[in-house]
């Protein structure tokens, strides 16, 4: 397989990391800044989770949508208007004076996500297609990932408190001009984008709408019993949504959002599957870190943030062991390491107690949970791209972003929803601690059927290498 022509790695990686770096931060930005944006704007306790939803579910919503653009209309001008869009969401966010406005930058920013983040992964995937420069690209392509993730919360704590917390919402703003410039001079144009079939919107608005109201359904059973008539209408309707987006997919006269068939691929569907229980975990986990330190044991913004210095380093530090034990170790092998380290950090985390302290209870299971999480970045987005045809890695790279984001949104819900329960109508500390405890250990639970999937679904073989095997083989076809 050869590099496109014009295409300048160095160069593209750099581009490829500042967007992933931006596009992580931001999911973790206003996590510190909850709390004073509650307060600023009139958000309730519910309500609340929705500034994290409405990102997290445009940008898994319509993710699909975006690598299909990607493919479609070109991988650097589809990641040049998403930049661009994501810009002005930010800025919009920035100034935003209700709830709603809030709530609707963030699914702008959402949309902005969706377009640029397959298309700088599919541009990592054909530039870098196979052997050692694969694995350090996505290893870096991980420890940005991870570091944008881990370092928003405290770039957001030193923000809300000593700028205000419409910071964490202008300060991408600054990212995405830079990441635009660095495009435009980076990244070649590449070849002549494939003309299919008109992209299906159709089929991403139904799944949009579709998981958002599921979504919807989950959170508000703190007012609507499951069993309520409100909750089951909501569920019901989600449910006939994705079904519908089922159906449209299979027969749809335009170009289908995902070709079906791509989950017949073990790969795919494993790698897919456990980086949906990840994202849920892990996403849980950081909301509820954050309010510890801040609620019960009563850490200011700034110092919340640099309390999170350990995770984020870390992440980093296990991405960087990833590419180390990438060359000797298959994939699956990481993951499962991974995994498992992950899930004894988030099993000490649920340990926490509300008269305890950052060292004793904090920074332990944070450092196991890290290391566990940034083993598992880059293997999981190799497995899940290797070996795909070169025409569908923008769809491919949006379905493995796609499914963190869902899984983040739907294990946020879900398991809020049980931390909420547990808390109750009396909120103390220490009735807050035991609801973040068992939201914690729950997550911890997702990831045990994570790597259980691991196990089961990915098979020994290294696609890494099954794709480096086939591409020798047409070789020798072609020398025949």
């Amino acid at each position: 397989m050869v590099v496109e022509s014009g295409a300048r790695p160095g160069l593209t990686l750099a581009a490829v990391a500042v967007v992933q770096f931006m596009v992580s931060l931001d999911l973790s930005v206003v996590n510190v800044g909850l709390p004073q944006i509650a307060a600023g704007l009139g958000f309730s306790a519910v309500g609340l989770t929705w500034v994290i939803h409405a990102y997290a579910l445009t940008f898994g919503g319509l993710l699909l949508l975006g690598g299909k653009a990607a493919d479609r209309y070109g991988r650097k001008p589809v990641l040049m208007l998403g930049l661009a869009l994501f810009a002005l969401a930010s800025l919009a966010g920035g100034f935003a004076q209700e709830p709603g406005h809030l709530i609707a930058a963030r699914a702008a920013q959402g949309i902005g996500a969706a377009a640029l983040a397959p298309a700088a992964l599919a541009l990592l995937t054909t530039t870098f297609p196979a052997g050692k420069a694969r694995v350090r690209a996505f290893g870096t392509w991980s420890a940005t990932n991870a570091a944008g993730g881990a370092l928003g919360v405290l770039i957001g704590g030193l923000l809300t408190e000593y700028a205000g917390w419409r910071w964490v919402m202008f300060v991408s703003v600054p990212m995405a001009a830079g990441a635009l410039a660095l495009t435009w001079r980076a990244v070649a144009a590449g070849p002549p984008p494939a003309r299919g079939g008109r992209p299906d919107v159709l089929g991403a608005v139904l799944a949009t709408a579709g998981m958002t109201l599921l979504v919807f359904g989950v959170v508000r059973t703190d007012q609507y019993a499951w069993t309520s008539p409100v909750t089951v209408t909501t569920l019901a309707v989600a449910v006939v949504l994705l079904a519908a987006f089922v159906h449209v997919e299979r027969t749809t006269a335009r170009e289908p959002l995902i070709r079906l068939g791509l989950f017949a691929n073990r790969w795919v569907a494993g790698a897919n599957a456990f980086n949906l229980l990840v994202g849920a975990a892990m996403a849980a986990a950081f909301y509820f870190a954050s309010l510890y330190l801040q609620r019960v044991l009563g850490t200011g913004p700034a110092l919340t943030g640099v309390e999170f210095l350990p995770f984020a380093l870390g992440v980093v530090a296990g991405s960087v062991l990833a590419v180390k034990l990438g060359y000797r170790l298959a994939p699956r092998t990481l993951l499962v390491i991974g995994g498992l380290l992950t899930a004894a950090g988030l099993a000490w985390f649920g340990l926490i107690s509300s008269d305890g302290a950052f060292v004793t209870d904090v920074l332990g299971p944070s450092i196991v949970a890290s290391v566990g999480f940034g083993l598992c970045l880059g293997p999981v987005v190799s497995t899940a791209t290797a070996g795909v045809a070169p025409h569908e890695t923008g769809t491919a790279s949006g379905l493995l972003n796609s499914s963190r984001q869902i899984g983040a949104s739907l294990g946020l819900a879900a398991l809020g929803t049980v931390a909420h329960n547990r808390t109750g109508q009396s909120v103390t500390p220490e009735t807050l601690n035991d609801g973040y405890a068992l939201g914690l250990s729950l997550g911890a639970v997702l990831l045990l059927g994570a790597i259980l999937i691991a196990l089961t679904v990915l098979r020994r073989v290294n696609p890494s290498a099954r794709a480096e095997q086939a591409d020798d083989r047409v070789s020798l076809s072609a020398r025949d």
